[in-house]
């Protein structure tokens, strides 16, 4: 495989470095949704399982069994979902570039003005805004580049992206389903289901938190809205479950 052309650095300076702070506003926000995403899911959807059989059945073995067939279910569903999305996600960003390649070759001084309007959002004019346009369109790839990035918000995604999504959303979704599950390996199912709830809002508002502070937004605000939304989804699970449940054999 070609490396890929040193556009960025054969640039002018405020070009080159607009385009690096696109790239680096980019890194990490993929992998914080993904990481998000199965958590959250996990923790959610498990404790409205174990919260329904624990309403419906008061056999805590049986809450167990249900909590870890549903954890690694979740886990492996949700790892593959991630790698068929981000999958379609590829193929949708690889038509995109096919679009706007016919694009250039067919009405070039479009895109000109496409890209002109671009780089004045971003501040240039006059002179220094005719050599980054000049510049930008002596090379295809770049130019391309430049169209996907900023004007359809698109990024490069590869199978290795693809990959590494899934693991870590399924990583994440194992590790979420766990948390509300753990009190039933330790305590009588009573005392299991008020603490898998506290434990399960906790870690949600810290999510919510954590993804405040690293994108925009309240932290407590953030904290509290996830942890109300999960718990509410979640108890869903524990009406259901009593709809269901079981006398108590005496």
């Amino acid at each position: 495989m070609s490396a890929p052309p040193p556009h960025i650095d054969s640039l002018p300076t405020e070009l080159g470095e607009a385009l690096r702070h696109f790239e680096r506003a980019q890194s990490g926000k993929a992998s914080l949704s993904d990481i998000i995403l199965g958590g959250q899911d996990g923790l959610v959807n498990v404790l409205g399982v174990i919260l329904g059989v624990a309403a419906a059945s008061s056999d805590q073995r049986l809450v167990v069994a249900a909590g870890l067939a549903a954890a690694f279910a979740e886990s492996i569903s949700m790892g593959a979902v991630a790698y068929t999305s981000t999958m379609a996600d590829r193929d949708h960003y690889l038509s995109q570039i096919e679009r706007e390649q016919r694009e250039i070759h067919d009405m070039p001084e479009v895109e000109r003005a496409e890209i002109e309007v671009i780089f004045r959002s971003w501040g240039f004019k006059d002179e220094l805004l005719d050599q980054s346009v000049e510049q930008i369109m002596k090379d295809e790839r770049t130019w391309v580049d430049v169209m996907m990035q900023n004007e359809l918000k698109l990024t490069p995604i590869d199978g290795g992206s693809a990959l590494r999504s899934a693991f870590i959303v399924g990583f994440s979704a194992i590790v979420g389903s766990l948390i509300p599950l753990l009190p039933f390996f330790f305590l009588p199912i009573g005392p299991s289901i008020l603490l898998s709830i506290g434990i399960t809002a906790l870690t949600l508002f810290g999510a919510g938190v954590y993804k405040a502070k690293a994108t925009v937004g309240h932290p407590g605000k953030s904290g509290v809205q996830m942890a109300i939304i999960g718990t509410i989804s979640a108890m869903a699970g524990y009406l259901v479950g009593a709809l269901f449940s079981v006398p108590a054999t005496p």
